[in-house]
């Protein structure tokens, strides 16, 4: 790679003018380089003082600025306003453009006509005349050199900058052949190692890498005097940061001759030269046995400005209703209005409210008493959001059962979770009397529910929400986005996912009408489309994966040119997993900004849903931008590092969230609860330890960067690969097994695939395919394995550990059994378009799923299907059957 320019900024003697600068530096480089090129003096003004942090970072930004093809030496003069400095003062007349001066007097754009040549040193000092000397002289200036390392040496800028200060004459500077025998002996002076050890430090901490290697300058110790030319030679310092390394270690690393470089060798130039000399002050003054790890790259100040960044837009302030009693508001206003809508059954604010009273009083009748979990098995309907609504009147806590996940996981999540009922029909609540004693119920920071994430040690863990972290995230969005009564939601999400918190909650609680997506629906972007426009749907909210899925459906929507079908959404919430900007230029195209604006929100359970928005616009699809915006009104971001400490912009490290949205903990586990809900030191109360990686930008948006940890998103789904592989080992047959995600979310979260692999006891009753499916069981769709593959040991590195690169490919699905007869010519489109859409070979009898299958690639299917020509075939009758000879009897029908 080129290598990085030599740079050098001094500070120019006070009476030094502009002019006789850019003179010296004509004739200089006419004597120096007598066949050109003969560099020239540009000047330009910097609005602040010299001492200001403004005027460091414009040093800085010009230090980095690389050289123009063939350019030599760039010389810049900066010049400075004075503190309490008025109008335009001395040289300039406050012009901020770059300008050349040409070294002759009276004709510098952008300096004072008719200066002289060789400054006003000598005047009369003291009264009046000093002052008046004083407003004459030239503003406080610096001296930018960046020459090119081919040509000039460190020690050549130092000779050049000597001369142009008017320390030394032109004249008694040379230039000087290169040598190549005057780097055979060469010794790098300690400040040049630790300079070289500091960038390798800030570069690994900026780019997340544990070793960098640096190329170190090294000089002749029989340079010539007073001469220009490339004098200095360069080796490699190959560093090792990992975090047991210490001070000593690093500085006792040995360097290695400079071969070609390749693309893994970088300059001393670093992102920030200022965290170079934080870090390079530290590794002269600390004690050798110090751990690289507690070095830091910001000073105090520095420190301050970065968790500015992460400020929310408005201080927090915790709401001090509940979500029942926000919800009385807007029954109390606008009772005839309608609220929540499931197929052909409509509720008004009116109706949802006696419906969830009756509930209630047939919870309080079934000894419910405040403070409860109460668990809600029930299908997609409005009974389930009146339960919910329900469980809060009782003064209870609801606890989300999705149906559709397995009955084993269920009853997991039940236990843990020590539900005092589960509501898997309403019948039995119906019919009691109301009760109208008199309650007095918990407090806005008392639990309104409790939804359980994936865990690590293969048991679900549930997260405790209150009540004013809801009213938060409402009032947080309500002027933003614009929501109000004229607003109709849809309920698309599982209840057991938090997304679904945001959905229920941010329509009821601003006056907004909910429509409930039935599940098979919510599978078929075609229904679901239909659905948005049959219902008039203003608000959505969607995971990348599923909203990639509607504007294909959009697409063909219009390609069709239905009428009278048309959208009505104005906002699209995106959230759940990280999104691939580039495809939302086709919506665009139909669904223009000033109609319907495009938010992508970054959130977690423990969070309260969202703590960050980003309005997408056709702009940022161009590019492929991971911003996810800043913090909401009342939440707070910092990207801390190892040790907590706030790191730089632009450096990667520990999202940690605090403010209005951080959750009361992890239900019965004090101890994780304590290890990820920590005190936030800078705004008090607690801040949630995320496990994702971010940066902070310099204007203050967050970037999102992945998992610290294995933890992986699927589908919108946060899960923990070790949960899988608790689950596996949990079988009796199994004594080991490894758990593999592939894919990358980001590009296609449809490609996304978990494998497994397994280690079977000695003569075991069961294949690989028996264990999956008995695994099945315990876990959810989106938790399923693609595959289980059978080995008689699992790789280890040496160090004992799993050795992923050891592992085979997954193994292929059993051929068909005996007797299996091929399918006939009409099953081989079919055949065709599953391998298309799976990437595997498939067989007549082969399930769908354990192909590796899921929702996301099931919506790919039905559209490569209907692209064919084929007769439509529902959704669910892909579920119900998942071959290829099953299915083609559903397209023959």
């Amino acid at each position: 790679m080129p290598t990085a320019p030599h740079t050098l900024t001094v500070r120019l003697p006070r009476g030094a003018t502009d002019d006789a600068v850019a003179t010296v530096l004509a004739t200089a480089s006419k004597r120096w380089w007598p066949d050109g090129p003969h560099p020239r003096l540009w000047t330009e003004t910097v609005p602040a003082p010299a001492d200001s942090e403004r005027a460091a970072r414009r040093r800085e930004t010009e230090t980095r600025r690389p050289l123009g093809p063939g350019q030599l030496l760039r010389v810049l003069l900066l010049r400075y306003e004075e503190e309490g400095a008025g109008g335009s003062g001395g040289v300039f007349a406050g012009g901020r453009a770059r300008t050349p001066a040409t070294g002759t007097t009276g004709d510098l754009v952008g300096t004072r006509a008719g200066g002289t040549a060789g400054g006003l040193a000598g005047e009369t000092p003291g009264g009046t005349a000093q002052s008046t000397v004083r407003a004459l002289l030239p503003r406080p200036g610096d001296l930018v050199l960046v020459a090119d390392p081919a040509a000039l040496d460190a020690t050549s800028l130092r000779l050049i900058s000597r001369v142009l200060g008017g320390e030394l004459g032109p004249d008694e500077v040379r230039t000087a052949e290169y040598s190549p025998a005057a780097h055979h002996a060469r010794v790098p002076a300690p400040a040049a190692l630790r300079r070289a050890a500091a960038a390798a430090l800030v570069r690994g901490r900026y780019e997340g890498r544990s070793s960098v290697r640096v190329t170190v300058p090294v000089s002749a110790p029989d340079r010539p005097g007073n001469a220009l030319g490339a004098f200095d030679g360069r080796a490699v310092l190959e560093t090792d940061l990992s975090e047991d390394r210490t001070v000593g270690d690093l500085l006792a690393t040995p360097l290695t001759p400079l071969t070609p470089p390749g693309d893994d060798v970088i300059d001393e130039a670093a992102p920030s030269e200022r965290h170079i000399a934080c870090v390079q002050h530290q590794l002269a003054t600390v004690p050798p046995e110090t751990p690289l790890i507690d070095l830091v790259l910001v000073d105090e100040t520095e420190s301050v400005e970065q968790l500015a960044l992460g400020r929310p837009a408005a201080p927090p302030s915790v709401p001090s209703r509940r979500i029942d009693e926000a919800f009385a508001d807007q029954v109390a206003l606008r009772p005839d209005a309608p609220a929540l809508t499931c197929g052909e059954h409509t509720l008004t604010y009116g109706e949802l409210d006696s419906r969830a009273d009756e509930l209630a009083a047939g919870l309080r009748a079934g000894g419910v008493l405040p403070g409860d979990h109460v668990g809600l098995g029930l299908p997609r309907s409005t009974d389930l959001v009146a339960m919910m609504l329900a469980v809060l009147k009782a003064d209870a806590i609801y606890v989300p059962l999705d149906p559709d996940h397995p009955a084993d996981r269920r009853a997991r999540i039940a236990e843990d979770a020590g539900l005092r009922l589960t509501v898997k029909d309403t019948a039995t609540l119906t019919g009691h009397p109301a009760d109208h004693r008199a309650f007095t119920a918990r407090p806005a920071t008392a639990p309104a529910y409790v939804i359980h994430t994936s865990g690590s040690t293969g048991r679900p863990k549930g997260v405790v929400v209150p009540h004013a972290n809801v009213l938060a995230l409402v009032d947080a969005t309500r002027d933003d986005f614009g929501l109000g009564p004229g607003d109709t939601w849809t309920l698309f999400h599982s209840s057991a996912f938090d997304f679904s918190v945001w959905e229920i909650w941010g329509a009821l609680l601003t006056g907004a009408r909910l429509v409930v997506v039935d599940y098979w629906v919510s599978r078929s972007p075609t229904d679901f489309h239909a659905l948005l426009a049959r219902e008039g749907v203003t608000v959505l909210s969607q995971t990348p994966s599923a909203f990639t899925q509607l504007m294909a459906a959009d697409r063909e929507h219009g390609e069709r040119r239905c009428q009278g079908t048309s959208l009505a959404v104005r906002l699209v919430v995106l959230g759940g997993e990280p999104l691939d900007v580039r495809p939302l230029r086709d919506w665009f195209d139909r669904h223009p900004e000033d109609r319907c604006r495009l938010v992508n929100m970054f959130g977690i359970t423990e969070t309260t849903v969202h703590v960050t928005a980003q309005t997408v616009t056709r702009r940022t699809a161009l590019s492929r931008s991971r911003s996810v915006g800043r913090p909401l009104p009342g939440w707070y971001v910092y990207v801390l590092d190892a040790r907590g400490r706030p790191v730089p912009p632009g450096v990667p490290g520990e999202i940690h969230v605090g403010g209005a949205g951080v959750a009361t903990g992890y239900l019965g586990r004090p101890e994780l609860t304590g290890e990820r809900f920590v005190p936030d030191p800078w705004h008090g109360g607690r801040m949630y330890r995320s496990g994702d990686l971010g940066r902070l930008l310099p204007d203050g948006t967050l970037e999102h960067l992945g998992r610290i940890d294995s933890q992986v998103k699927v589908r919108g789904f946060r899960i923990e690969p070790d949960e899988i592989r608790h689950v596996l080992l949990a079988d009796p047959f199994v004594t080991a097994a490894a758990v593999t995600v592939s894919g990358d979310a980001f590009l296609d979260a449809a490609g996304v695939r978990i494998d497994a692999y397994v280690v079977l006891a000695a003569d075991p009753a069961c294949t690989a395919d028996d264990i999956r499916r008995r695994a099945a069981k315990l876990l959810p769709e989106h938790m399923l394995p693609a595959s289980v593959t059978a080995l008689k040991r699992l790789p280890l590195t040496p160090n004992g550990k799993l050795d992923p690169s050891g592992l085979p490919a997954p193994t292929a699905p059993a051929d068909a059994p005996p007797g299996t007869a091929a399918p006939t010519d009409p099953f081989a489109e079919l055949t065709g378009i599953w391998e298309s859409v799976l990437g595997v070979p498939v067989g007549p009898d082969d399930n769908f799923f354990d192909l590796g299958g899921n929702s996301l690639y099931a919506i790919r299917l039905a559209t490569a299907m209907r692209e064919r020509g084929l007769p439509p075939v529902p959704l669910r009758r892909l579920y119900l059957s998942p071959t290829v000879r099953s299915l083609s009897e559903g397209v023959d029908e």
